[in-house]
């Protein structure tokens, strides 16, 4: 048994070492090399990665502990000087210190800034406070930011130290000037910059400072002036704010003066600032086929100055070949548009005029146009109780010439008035053409549709038409299909002029049916409900069916039109065109409110009208 085993281990040892001789000639394979490369790129890349982070977290750290040397340094200084040369040059208080400083510190360069305050301690009252503090300058808060331009992934350090007089404080011959700044809700402005100027002081006092946790800027111990103080706000990504000179030409009468600093009195000045917001205008017609080259100007409410009145905004723009202009870093206010294109008049627009801008907002403004034509009336009409736009209402305007025409406010409507350009045009874009006729005249005369034939050889029993596509320019909910005549000659019979609508959002199919979305009913009465069926669609067509119970008779038809509502309809307005000078009657109605009717004068190519009615 023992002979056997050890007879066995002798041949498996012989074995290995036959391997072993052939590893060593033929070596590895190339998968093995392959592994082996990727498992020590894995390992050297890890040790890499882990060595270069330490590497950074040790420069870093040293970078943060030559900016702490480097701002206690400054605060030395600053502490062995005589207390009344700490201050900051040209500044409040004013003394010897720089404001700001590039220092090299261990081959590395830093920018240091540093602000002096003045402190009104309570312990002994404030100013202007209960009680009244006439010397508040009690000691001065040092504050000193180091940041290293060059440096990556360097976070600006800040240090603050006090530094008190050596003897009692003395009764202040100056004032204390005090900046608040808030946001459009009331909310302080945390951070804000603030630039104070007094160019009638010697020397010259410049302050660029921040406004603290609660939006204030306390610059106590000023020295006194009559409107000396000129102050300006800001903040990144914010408006901003100023005082401005009395007397000056063009604003003589500043709502925000330049300040004044009474001697041991305190002066306190609030300024609005919020984040800026973008208005993004388009000029469409209300089938929203975009209008380029649309000049108009842009003014808000606020004012910077009275008697007269000097906007703080007001500019001239103009929209580019596509009918679009951006208008970046607006302040939140509420606007108003002066249309000044030569060629359009404004027929409407979306939102209202006047146009409520927020902070930090991104707004739509869609300003809808129209040809002019040569004078026209802008109608808005307003619920009295909300002064919201009020769609729906009926306003009718009358006047010379016979002029009588009814439009339903935050309601679009299409009209065609003449088929003589014949068929073959598959999309609307000329009045005079259409798609398909069988058995209509639509020529003769022009601006008319009836059956073919005529009294003496007889008319057609009957005939159609179906209209080019009709683009709404958005999706739309559609209301009403009219057409003129309304009544035909009795000899024709009855329902002798008949429609169907077809609608739908891809341009190519067509399916004509009725009032209650089937193919086997049709519109019989001018100023019919179109089925809500269609509601959601975009293109729209009609297909007019003309019939007779007489050949000597035939029915016509002079005017077809819908009414629709879109996204480029404007909301509670309706705008009436191809209007003569003269005194016009306008009455405005709409169920479940009070009726309204006045005289308007036309007298201007361009004008506007506001009705408000009452439930």
């Amino acid at each position: 048994m023992t002979a056997v085993l050890i007879g066995t281990l002798e041949a498996m040892h012989g074995a290995a070492s036959r391997i072993h001789r052939n590893r060593r000639r033929t070596g590895f394979t190339l998968i093995e090399a392959l592994v082996s490369v990727a498992v020590f790129m894995l390992i050297g890349s890890g040790l890499y990665q882990s060595y270069v982070a330490t590497m950074k977290a040790v420069v870093l750290s040293r970078l943060k502990i030559t900016a702490s040397a480097l701002a206690n340094e400054q605060f030395e200084i600053i502490r062995n000087m005589p207390y009344d040369d700490v201050g900051i040059q040209g500044g409040i208080p004013d003394g010897k210190v720089l404001r700001t400083q590039t220092l090299v510190r261990d081959g590395t360069t830093f920018d240091v800034e540093t602000t002096i305050r003045n402190v009104d301690d309570p312990f002994d009252g404030t100013i202007g406070g209960s009680p009244n503090d006439l010397s508040p300058a009690d000691y001065r808060l040092v504050h000193i930011e180091v940041v290293c331009p060059t440096c990556i992934n360097f976070s600006p350090v800040h240090f603050t130290t006090y530094v008190g007089p050596r003897a009692l404080e003395s009764a202040s011959t100056n004032g204390a000037l005090f900046v608040r700044v808030f946001d459009a809700a009331g909310q302080p402005v945390v951070g804000a910059d603030v630039h104070v100027e007094n160019n009638l002081a010697v020397p010259v006092i410049v302050i660029n400072d921040t406004t603290d946790s609660d939006g204030f800027l306390k610059i106590v111990d000023a020295p006194p002036g009559v409107g000396a103080y000129e102050i300006s706000v800001s903040k990144s990504g914010y408006s901003s704010e100023q005082t401005h000179e009395a007397g000056a030409p063009g604003n003589p009468n500043p709502t925000k003066p330049h300040a004044t600093v009474a001697v041991q009195q305190l002066t306190q000045l609030s300024f609005a600032i919020d984040r800026t917001s973008t208005l993004n205008v388009s000029s469409v017609t209300d089938t929203c086929t975009p209008i380029g080259s649309i000049d108009f100007s842009l003014s808000g409410a606020k004012l910077i100055g009275t008697s007269p009145d000097v906007l703080k905004y007001s500019a001239s723009h103009v929209t580019d070949g596509s009918g679009l202009k951006t208008i970046p870093t607006l302040e939140w206010d509420t606007y108003n548009i002066a249309f000044t294109d030569g060629s359009y008049d404004l027929s409407g627009t979306i939102p209202l005029l006047p146009l409520t801008l927020n902070p930090n907002a991104a707004q739509d403004f869609k300003l809808i146009v129209a040809p002019k034509d040569p004078r026209s009336v802008l109608i808005t009409v307003k619920d009295g109780s909300t002064q919201l736009p009020l769609s729906g209402a009926s306003v009718r305007l009358e006047g010379p010439g016979g002029y009588d025409t009814t439009l339903t406010t935050g309601r679009g409507f299409i009209r065609q008035t003449d088929w003589s350009g014949g068929p073959g045009q598959s999309s609307f874009t000329d009045t005079t053409h259409f798609s398909i006729s069988s058995n209509i005249e639509h020529a003769n005369p022009a601006g008319e549709i009836r059956l073919w034939g005529d009294a003496l050889s007889g008319y057609a029993t009957n005939g159609y038409l179906v209209s080019s596509t009709f683009d709404t320019g958005s999706v739309s909910n559609f209301h009403q299909i009219l057409w003129q005549p309304q009544t035909q000659p009795p000899d024709t019979g009855a329902e002798s002029v008949r429609f169907q609508v077809a609608t739908n959002n891809d341009n190519a199919t067509w399916n004509f049916r009725g009032p209650d979305d089937t193919e086997n009913t049709y519109y019989t009465v001018a100023n019919q409900n179109i089925s809500i069926a269609h509601n959601g669609d975009r293109y729209f067509r009609y297909k007019a069916f003309l019939q007779t119970a007489s050949s000597t008779w035939t029915p016509s038809v002079s005017d077809v039109s819908f009414t629709f509502t879109s996204s480029c309809v404007p909301p509670g307005q309706v705008f009436f065109t191809g209007l003569n000078a003269g005194d016009y009657t306008l009455t405005v109605s709409k169920t479940g409110y009070q009726n309204f009717s006045d005289t308007i004068s036309v007298s201007s190519n361009w004008q506007k009208q506001e009705v408000v009615i009452t439930p």
